[in-house]
């Protein structure tokens, strides 16, 4: 039973990434494409096989280097806001340096040992910032500002884990044809799955899962898994733009090693004179107000925000790769208002230069900032539209719900 369930995990982690974008829900239609001839010459396989294969893979103890380079065509404002350098410096909360991995190239060493061991290190000049998961601890460290994160699993975080277990084992039967299934159904039926070419990643033969979306108006042109030939692990993942240009997001392994990483790996002990900061049991979770404190962050911008109390409304429009976020903010002061305010803040004043093309349609007025991936439409009167979609699409979806 305990086999199983590990198994069914490690096919919950591998299905990640065949649901990047926004494409989880549903089910799938596949293109009775195969691998050709463009890499190493390896055995035909059909979609259907691969994800299989990707399935029935057991590998859980690697390391290697991996290389994450995003490129999202951000304005320069929300660059800056970014980092746009390196990920050390400052905090070692991890929360804290998600944003910065959201722009630019990072290099890391990677080690895993089972679900219990983890460890990823951000190089950065001399400098080195690692999220170590050992046990129950958790552990981030910046060596440039000498700062540790440290959480530990609460009983209660130890309860849930039991009851997600149990719950896992009640589908410990499903053959890696029916798990297969599974991670198709979650790539949605706006989605055709195909092999494209064979590929080489960090000097191992990879057959590439090619998902690519039916629906008109999506940002994405593909995403591309390449699937170790071997053992079945995704060893590099591509998100492609529809107007083609160089990835969006290209992470992948440069070198990759399957033995098992020594124990001590995982140890970390926290330097002397490190400050070091406990994590907080729930923080970060269920907060209703975090889809506004970006923009609440910005001098002269918290009444557009709708200000602190979370008196948003979120709504999804669509679905699959043409899922879009309706946002009203509830705020008191609208975009028109904020522009023709003499007293608003110059940093406020720089955020509206920096989203872009003013629109119109039935909905009225507002702005879009837009990036290669996702897109903004901001109204006049204080509601949002998001998605991985184009400006045209949000504009008819702010006229259509007007």
């Amino acid at each position: 039973m305990a086999a199983n369930t590990k198994t069914s995990r490690k096919v919950a982690r591998y299905a990640v990434p065949v649901a990047v974008a926004g494409v989880a829900a549903a089910t799938v239609a596949m293109v009775p494409a195969f691998a050709n001839a463009g890499g190493p010459d390896l055995p035909r396989m059909t979609a259907q096989q691969l994800i299989e294969k990707v399935a029935a893979s057991d590998v859980e103890q690697l390391s290697g280097t991996a290389k994450i380079s995003t490129d999202l065509g951000l304005p320069k404002i929300a660059s800056g806001l970014l980092g746009g350098g390196g990920v050390t410096g400052g905090s070692a909360n991890p929360e804290d340096k998600v944003a910065q991995l959201a722009n630019g190239t990072h290099t890391l060493r990677v080690a895993a040992d089972g679900e219990d061991r983890q460890k990823l290190t951000f190089l950065d000049g001399k400098d080195e910032y690692s999220l170590i998961h050992n046990g129950d601890d958790v552990w981030g460290y910046d060596s440039k500002s000498n700062e540790v994160f440290h959480e530990k699993a609460s009983p209660s975080d130890q309860r849930a884990g039991k009851g997600k277990e149990h719950k896992t084992g009640d589908r410990m039967n499903a053959s890696p044809q029916k798990l297969a299934e599974e991670i198709l159904a979650a790539a949605g039926p706006t989605t055709d799955v195909s092999v494209g070419e064979t590929a080489q990643v960090a000097g191992r033969d990879a057959y590439q899962l090619v998902l690519k979306p039916k629906q008109a108006g999506s940002t994405v042109g593909s995403v591309q898994i390449a699937v170790d030939a071997k053992n079945g692990v995704p060893l590099r993942v591509q998100l492609l733009s529809a107007q083609g240009g160089k990835p969006i997001v290209d992470a992948g392994f440069t070198k990759v090693d399957f033995a098992k990483p020594s124990a001590d790996t995982f140890a970390f002990t926290p330097p002397k004179g490190a400050k070091v900061t406990e994590g907080v049991d729930g923080h970060g979770k269920g907060d209703k107000d975090g889809a506004f404190k970006a923009l609440e962050s910005f001098p002269g911008l918290d009444g557009l925000a709708g200000g602190p109390g979370g008196k948003g409304d979120v709504k999804v429009l669509g679905e699959g790769w043409a899922t879009i976020a309706r946002i009203d903010s509830g705020a008191g002061k609208s975009l028109k208002d904020l522009e023709n305010d003499k007293n608003a803040p110059k940093e406020a004043k720089q955020f509206l230069d920096s989203l872009g093309d003013k629109v119109n349609g039935s909905f009225g007025e507002g702005r879009v900032m837009s990036t290669r991936l996702f897109n903004v439409l901001v109204t006049h009167d204080g509601k949002v539209y998001a998605g991985a979609v184009t400006k045209d699409t949000l504009v008819k979806a702010a006229d259509a719900n007007k």
